[in-house]
């Protein structure tokens, strides 16, 4: 099984700027909640990251 993990960072997608918005079962519903939640902006950029669920793995 499959998880999706939501994140803004800045234009430049650097790790250390990431923030977490949550994390949703679908792509799907992790775009529709960047999408309603405005995290797509001129100044910032949204990474969602698929990580399989109970597995063990840096993220």
């Amino acid at each position: 099984m499959k998880a999706y993990i939501l994140f803004q960072t800045d234009v430049y997608k650097s790790k250390h700027s990431r923030v977490c918005f949550g994390v949703f079962s679908s792509e799907v519903k992790a775009i529709d909640a960047a999408k309603e939640n405005n995290l797509y902006t001129d100044q910032a950029e949204v990474v969602i990251i698929e990580c399989e669920i109970n597995q063990f793995e840096e993220v």
